[in-house]
């Protein structure tokens, strides 16, 4: 299969499928959405923090795999011996888009912070207030930007920050057993009125000679997904993004729901899901456990094309480890190998 390569016109990237996105109408009902449920709906607050939130456990560093769901898309990897934070967010995106689950780990309980991946500019995936939180505590942490917005990270004081069309990787200096490439995905951009579409959006895969971990970012169902498992062979977890999916008419445009993500994992050809971007903001009509209850649905719907694979439904907090290409679900660990 033809790789996909982004496309450019007159200063602005392209999506796959030719959509514009309009955006206005959707947010517009979103937030009135957000504030039902962030301001007015106690019952179900208390729900989380009693059954969806653990005590998140991990090292200060790992050689073998190891996953935290911090909340969102927000992930601390720890693989090869290098920490690395996914499209971090830490607090709410504004006083009306808070945040339902407060972020698992705080920035000051992280470890030596080694990368932060971005998939796409917008406020929930790249985040100003968080970002700098960040790079105050670790000045030379390395950034790895889509094309286009590098010139953020250098006006706000970003040592080591690069940006990256699809299909560029990038290998550590010291470590060469671990790469990342910048991957296809069906989303735009926008941080301002006058921006839109002016930076790249894309997903990451994590590599060493032994395990893969594919992270999705935002996207909305695309071929995507099948060139990228046909590209690398034996993808050991994949984190794809199961929420928002309704109103399912303009939805559909931006995001996969649970039931497209079960098929793009199975396109994937991967062997761990591990769902996200879900439960933390209220970013669409859906209630709090309806991409969970949908997902575990098309997982039984698809159950043939699922045998030997395994579904991971993370708590706030929780983490997977995994030891090449066996996963072990680790939720407690010693002392002396396990941070606060």
């Amino acid at each position: 299969m033809k790789r996909i390569f982004p496309v450019r016109d007159c200063g602005k990237f392209i999506c796959l499928d030719g959509n514009n996105h309009p955006w206005f109408l959707p947010v517009c009902k979103t937030l009135l959405h957000s504030i039902r449920m962030c301001f007015f709906n106690k019952e179900l607050k208390k729900e989380i923090q009693s059954q969806f939130i653990q005590t998140p456990l991990f090292p200060s560093f790992s050689q073998d795999p190891k996953i935290t769901w911090i909340g969102h898309s927000t992930f601390l990897i720890q693989i090869a011996g290098k920490n690395i934070l996914t499209d971090p967010i830490f607090g709410s995106l504004s006083f009306i888009f808070r945040r339902l689950v407060p972020a698992a780990i705080k920035i000051a309980d992280l470890p030596q912070i080694d990368y932060i991946l971005i998939s796409h500019n917008h406020y929930d995936h790249m985040n100003s207030a968080s970002l700098q939180d960040i790079q105050q505590r670790f000045p030379r942490i390395k950034v790895l930007a889509p094309m286009g917005d590098k010139k953020w990270f250098d006006a706000h004081s970003f040592e080591n920050a690069s940006e990256h069309m699809w299909w560029d990787e990038i290998i550590d200096p010291v470590v060469k057993d671990l790469k990342f490439t910048f991957l296809p995905a069906n989303h735009w951009s926008q941080r301002t009125l006058f921006d839109k579409n002016q930076s790249l959006w894309g997903s990451w895969m994590i590599q060493t000679a032994t395990f893969k971990i594919y992270f999705a970012g935002d996207t909305s169902w695309g071929v995507h997904f099948d060139q990228i498992g046909k590209e690398f062979k034996d993808i050991d977890i994949a984190c794809l993004p199961i929420a928002p999916g309704e109103p399912h008419e303009w939805m559909q445009d931006t995001h996969i729901n649970a039931q497209q993500a079960v098929k793009a994992f199975i396109k994937l050809r991967a062997k761990t899901f591990i769902p996200m971007h879900w439960g933390t903001f209220q970013l669409g009509f859906d209630d709090f456990h309806t991409p969970i209850k949908l997902l575990k649905q098309s997982w039984q719907e698809f159950k043939a094309e699922l045998q030997h694979k395994e579904l991971k439904i993370m708590k706030f907090g929780e983490m997977v480890q995994g030891r090449h290409s066996d996963i072990v679900f680790a939720i407690k660990s010693t002392l002396k190998d396990v941070l606060y």
